[in-house]
């Protein structure tokens, strides 16, 4: 069998997969984007029902409507902002956790790991529904947090269907996809440059800084691209844990498709997120090979 052969049996299938599962459905996201809503909602018919060789139109009104409607562009930045905020606290979450992981015992590591990835057993939903009985205004939790509150000097906080919940929920379900990139590239680090470094006198804070962060960072953008992008579009959780004014764009795309029914401008705001996560996507990729060269440098 020809080396041509044998490449296209590796990269044949999950090129067949995207293009069935990715390419196509974005293409036709791509074309409903240009048609007229229809009369009961999905799209209006492209050619005109009493003559079908009349062209009903397309239109850049979807377009349009996005790029003038102020309310659009503030949901993204919005979405943006809860995105980075929680990229931010898995990581500040995470690297300890993938640190301690990374240089216990080997024999320790793989029940940890397990911990780790527990979670993933059961529901998505029912481990958000959760969290609802978790910042309930009765909860242990909730009276413990107002306590603390009160004994600063600040005035109850409801915890429930407010952004924090909404942050709480989106650093619960996405800690695991930050910390297990980051313990994959914490484990691959050689002990002897620690060694090293403290035989020429550094301390544990400038080992830290200068040899294990920097060699991290791969691990680092890749658990950042994992948490950031999915989080971006998410909609599950600001809409059971959030309240009215915690909608992102997710939940706005959802309410297009499903309450609205207008299609059309539902597919212009799925494709701005797609553009968005695969911008932010290969942007990843490029710093993680900028970051692993210039690691590899020091």
């Amino acid at each position: 069998m020809s080396r041509l052969s044998n490449k296209w049996l590796i990269s044949g299938p999950p090129i067949v997969y995207l293009a069935l599962f990715f390419a196509m459905p974005a293409l036709i996201m791509v074309m409903a984007s240009f048609r007229f809503p229809g009369e009961l909602g999905g799209l209006a018919p492209l050619f005109g029902i009493g003559d079908p060789d009349e062209l009903a139109g397309l239109t850049f009104e979807n377009y349009q409507r996005f790029f003038t409607d102020a309310i659009y562009v503030e949901l993204f930045f919005k979405s943006f902002c809860y995105a980075a905020v929680t990229t931010l606290l898995c990581l500040l979450l995470a690297y300890p956790l993938a640190l301690t992981i990374a240089r216990s015992a080997k024999r320790y590591r793989e029940v940890l790991v397990l911990l780790v990835i527990l979670p993933f057993w059961s529901n998505f939903l029912i481990r958000v529904y959760a969290w609802m009985i978790i910042l309930g205004p009765q909860s242990a939790f909730a009276r413990m947090f107002d306590t603390m509150l009160g004994a600063v000097g600040f005035e109850p906080v409801p915890l429930l269907f407010s952004p924090i919940a909404v942050v709480i929920g989106l650093v619960y379900v996405h800690l695991p996809f930050m910390v297990l990139p980051l313990y994959a590239n914490l484990e691959k680090h050689d002990p002897a440059l620690l060694d090293a470094a403290r035989d020429l006198g550094a301390n544990a804070w400038q080992r830290f800084w200068r040899i294990t962060f920097p060699l991290s960072l791969p691990g680092v953008y890749a658990g950042a691209a994992l948490v950031f992008i999915p989080a971006l579009g998410i909609f599950a959780i600001p809409d059971i844990l959030g309240g009215p004014d915690d909608s992102l764009i997710g939940n706005v795309i959802k309410q297009q498709f499903l309450e609205t029914r207008d299609w059309p401008f539902g597919s212009v705001l799925s494709i701005v997120l797609t553009v968005a996560a695969l911008s932010l996507a290969g942007l990843a990729a490029w710093v993680g090979r900028g970051g692993g060269r210039g690691s590899a440098r020091a």
